[in-house]
């Protein structure tokens, strides 16, 4: 339970471990560990499993996936089997904020999408398939990836309401803070999605790609991780 015998350090130590852990940029590395240079510079210039699609590699974006979404999964596993399961969603919710602003790439990174889902695949299953489910059906009547990110992410604060029971039990004093936690993590990867809703309103937004080969990267982008075109 949160703040246990007065203890704030299993807290501090969960959130700084895994904020430390989704910081690790798997896109980047393992791309560049695969010869095919910086991501950032790359399609669309993001460092999450769409642009490492683009250079054709598919394994290489699925392990990328996996990775970005287990380590959302481990932290919040970790620090809810040491901690607690509140721990676990926050140590989770501070992964998911690494990989957006990860300080070894000066605080530029990703989407944050498949970390967040990572995360609530380990705190809640039933949140995540709701979750998945809704990225599956959005995505495949759109074929827009980024459109299948905002599907999984816009029920978010509705699944939380609705299995919410061990939050509801849990010591945090604040009322609804899983529902508020819920709005806040889809308001923010709708933020980093601006410019793609933008390009869906257009209808300029581009299609989920297998790609062919090494991409280039896309005009508006500035090669240094900004995304001005692309997607997660």
């Amino acid at each position: 339970m949160m703040l246990e015998n007065g203890s704030l350090l299993p807290w501090l130590l969960s959130i700084g471990v895994g904020y430390l852990l989704g910081a690790v940029p798997f896109g980047l590395v393992l791309t560049r560990l695969a010869g095919y240079g910086d991501i950032r510079k790359i399609g669309s210039g993001n460092i999450g499993a769409t642009n490492v699609l683009r250079t054709g590699n598919r394994p290489l974006a699925l392990a990328v996936l996996v990775l970005d979404a287990g380590k959302g999964g481990f932290a919040a596993a970790l620090a809810w089997w040491l901690v607690g399961w509140e721990a676990g969603v926050f140590a989770g919710t501070a992964a998911f904020v690494g990989h957006l602003y990860p300080v070894w790439l000066g605080f530029r990174g990703g989407k944050g999408v498949a970390t967040g889902l990572g995360t609530f695949a380990a705190v809640s299953w039933p949140i995540f398939v709701g979750m998945a489910l809704a990225w599956l059906a959005t995505a495949a009547v759109t074929r827009r990836s980024s459109a299948g990110a905002l599907g999984a992410f816009t029920p978010l604060p509705l699944l939380t309401a609705v299995f919410g029971e061990r939050a509801a039990a849990s010591a945090i004093a604040l009322p609804y803070w899983f529902v508020i936690l819920g709005f806040l993590l889809a308001a923010v990867v709708w933020y980093k999605h601006r410019a793609n809703v933008f390009r869906l309103i257009r209808g300029t937004e581009p299609a989920i790609s297998f790609g062919g080969g090494k991409a280039r990267a896309e005009p508006g982008h500035d090669g240094e991780g900004t995304t001005h075109r692309g997607e997660e």
